[in-house]
């Protein structure tokens, strides 16, 4: 099968759509099939290359839609004819369909996020995979017809951009109990309520540590809150880490205290690194901790519920060293294999299919 995938850019910057869309292209160049990979650039594409996924860089006005980017793809789409066209973001979605007829190919279009208004453009796919079930379920109710919803879940373990080459993770010693997190700092990801959280359990435990390892546009104001805590000297930012399992597996707690959330990748990799896991309810995260059986679930945009959820594990040693346990077993359906085959079956249904 010959797939081209188009993403927003191939840069190492945790960005979980960027993340999802190289370890699928080069998963499923692994299984024989002809990949090619359609991007602004980045860092990651040295990834793409060693698994023998073709790259074709475009203009980085990728983020609209253009008559240079639509120059650029339909040639490509004219010399590559692809079987299948995976679009991991809405600029991509348009340009592909705008791109019909270059060849018989088919759209498939993956929602990886929440949904918000523009999200639904992505309903000019063929079919839409959704990374969960709740986040199907939320782009049925915002009018996409379900016989046109697959659910994939993401599967990160096992994922290409852990070079083997680069060795083992390292390690590193964090003051304890350490609290970690691993986000984008932007305001979905609830940063802000995990700090005010953090002062309820700094108030209980004053040897308590938060660090935040991640960045973004919300960084300045965080900072500012945690200035402004009696613990502020306890919250560390770490800024961005191209490799933060180092932090989770120092962890005593992770957590992740996001407003909205399509899947929850890090959840998985915190899984994977042996964690106790306390996360909001929101979107995907109940599936990636297997109901409740694999972390702590409270509600969103309720630091105290938070707080003291984060609390009674750090204070109770057998609790959070059982929970850890359970989120470590039965991983095998996180891996990047599984993903990579159940996407694959979806391409094969919607070339069987009738093409609309």
């Amino acid at each position: 099968m010959k797939i081209a995938h188009i993403a927003p850019h191939a840069d190492a910057s945790g960005n979980g759509v960027v993340n999802v869309a190289v370890d699928l292209a080069c998963a499923q160049a692994t299984l024989g099939h002809e990949i090619a990979f359609l991007s602004p650039g980045g860092s990651l594409v040295k990834v793409l290359e060693c698994n023998s996924v073709t790259y074709a860089e475009i203009p980085k006005s990728m983020i609209g839609i253009t008559p240079v980017v639509y120059g650029h793809l339909r040639k490509f789409f004219i010399q590559f004819k692809p079987d299948v066209v995976h679009a991991h973001m809405v600029p991509g979605a348009l340009l592909a369909r705008l791109l019909r007829r270059t060849g018989p190919f088919r759209l498939v279009t993956s929602v990886h996020n929440a949904p918000r208004l523009h999200t639904r453009l992505m309903g000019s796919g063929d079919v839409i995979i959704c990374v969960s079930e709740a986040l199907a379920a939320a782009m049925c109710r915002q009018g996409i017809p379900a016989r046109k919803v697959r659910v994939v879940h993401n599967g990160p373990l096992g994922s290409p951009r852990w070079s083997k080459a680069a060795g083992p993770v390292q390690k590193i010693m964090l003051s304890r109990p350490a609290i970690v997190t691993v986000a984008g700092l932007f305001a979905h990801k609830g940063i802000a309520d995990l700090i005010a959280a953090f002062s309820l359990v700094a108030a209980h435990l004053p040897a308590a540590m938060l660090y935040i390892v991640g960045d973004g546009p919300m960084r300045s104001r965080l900072e500012r809150q945690a200035r402004c805590q009696p613990c502020a000297d306890r919250i560390v930012f770490t800024g961005f880490v191209d490799d933060p399992r180092a932090y989770m597996r120092a962890a005593d707690l992770f957590v992740l205290a996001s407003r909205r959330e399509g899947f929850g990748l890090v959840l998985a990799e915190a899984r994977e690194a042996g964690c106790a896991i306390v996360a909001t309810d929101v979107g995907g995260i109940r599936e990636v901790l297997d109901g409740s059986a694999a972390g702590v679930l409270v509600r969103p945009h309720r630091p105290q519920a938070l707080g003291e959820a984060m609390l009674d594990l750090l204070r109770n040693k057998e609790q959070r060293r059982a929970l850890a346990a359970r989120a470590a077993s039965g991983l095998d359906w996180l891996n990047v294999g599984r993903m990579a085959e159940e996407t694959l079956a979806v391409y094969r249904g919607v070339l069987e299919g009738p093409r609309r």
